[in-house]
């Protein structure tokens, strides 16, 4: 594929830019109009939003930066849209209660953070930054009142998680109502060709087509990507759930982490978070098929995405660190030893797993003790009620990834 600088257009292969743009892609809506864009050759103006909510960025949010940057590598307009407007609304999506609206200084500051990490991704010289409250912080409230005017109530109740709250006589704030207009507008103000999304994004990503209709342009193509699962193969990666890879993890956290997933999921994160082409993917299933250890193909994954976030030089680093450390059965050089009271009287060992932030509650010390993942100097733990006394220093681990050196007090 080549770019014509001079027009603007696009030399294409229509069916090998499809290709990329399916892998991993949830659902393409509809995935004819996008082809037929595509073959004329213009570049399309590609929009993705995120919501400043929280500081940093894990992997589960990259999904969708990923796809954004295989737009860019196939020559389309990136828009990467900060919602520092509809932050202060609240995304109630795939949510049973009112999200809490953040205050403009932690907006601001979390957006500076996004700019700064989305850039390991993107290549910043072809990506659009832009903020909603561009548009929406001159717009009136009669403007604000037209466009709630577009919608009714019933297509509003239409949407799952409104459905279920109100059903479950569970509260929805009339301000929630506004959010899926506010994000479809957005593509109004942007012309956008294609918006990206996640799967609990469907609905709002469909308002932006109908609102583009009702403003005379072309309906964007919609098109959404699967949530990532977590560290743990089942639950949606969020830190609340303590199963993520955050972005500006340290490089040898960040490969042990990616070490430590089921390799039930391995080929999921290749396809949603490598930047390997299709063809060297099914060269490492055949491989697979072959009798290739998985093992060995989670450090092909290791080294790609720490390489992405810290450079080649940490990411061979961390793998070799990871090799010493736990394949060998070693134990960090460098482990700090942490002090951790426990009374006269002792303390159970799944709470000083949870002191120690080797689990993240006592339950999941009782289900990890109970997976026989949890040892004390070496020795396999049976019972998570055992008292651990005063005046010892041990070595706790946790699975292969998480150990602490814990001093009794």
């Amino acid at each position: 594929m080549s770019s014509d600088t001079t027009s603007g257009a696009i030399s294409v292969d229509v069916d090998e830019q499809m290709a990329l743009l399916r892998r991993g892609a949830d659902e393409i809506l509809l995935e004819s109009e996008l082809r037929d864009r595509i073959k004329a050759g213009k570049p399309l103006r590609i929009k993705a939003g995120f919501d400043p909510t929280a500081p940093d960025l894990h992997l589960g949010h990259t999904v969708l930066l990923n796809k954004m940057r295989q737009f860019q590598q196939l020559g389309h307009q990136v828009i990467f849209l900060i919602g520092d407007f509809t932050g202060r609304i609240g995304d109630p999506s795939g949510r049973n209660v009112t999200r809490p609206a953040l205050d403009d200084e932690a907006i601001l500051e979390n957006a500076q953070t996004y700019k700064e990490q989305v850039y390991k991704i993107l290549d910043p010289e072809l990506t659009e930054v832009r903020f909603n409250a561009e548009w929406f912080g001159p717009m009136s409230a009669s403007d604000l009142i037209r466009l709630a005017s577009r919608q009714t109530l019933a297509r509003m109740l239409e949407r799952d998680d409104f459905s279920k709250r109100y059903k479950e006589q569970q509260p929805i704030a009339l301000h929630e109502f506004l959010y899926p207009m506010v994000q479809g507008y957005d593509s109004v103000a942007l012309e956008c060709d294609v918006e990206l999304g996640g799967t609990d994004q469907k609905f709002n990503l469909l308002m932006g087509r109908e609102l583009q209709k009702g403003n005379g342009q072309k309906p964007q193509i919609v098109l959404t990507m699967p949530l990532l699962e977590g560290l743990d193969g089942v639950q949606k990666m969020s830190k609340s759930l303590n199963n993520y890879v955050g972005v500006d993890d340290e490089p040898n956290d960040m490969f042990g982490k990616l070490m430590s997933i089921p390799d039930s999921i391995m080929w999921r994160y290749f396809e949603l978070l490598s930047v390997k082409s299709n063809e060297d993917i099914e060269k490492l299933k055949q491989a697979a098929e072959e009798g290739m250890n998985p093992r060995d193909i989670k450090y092909e994954l290791g080294l790609e995405i720490v390489e992405t976030y810290h450079g080649a030089s940490a990411a061979v680093a961390a793998k070799e660190a990871f090799i010493q450390r736990f394949r060998q059965g070693q134990l960090p050089e460098d482990l700090e030893t942490i002090e951790i009271s426990v009374g006269d009287e002792g303390r159970a060992i799944a709470n000083v797993l949870v002191d120690a932030k080797l689990t993240s509650g006592t339950s999941e010390s009782h289900r990890m003790i109970k997976q026989g993942a949890v040892r004390i100097d070496g020795e396999k733990i049976e019972d998570g009620r055992q008292s651990l006394l005063a005046g010892e220093t041990i070595v706790m681990q946790v699975g292969k990834r998480k150990v602490a050196k814990v001093s009794l007090v």
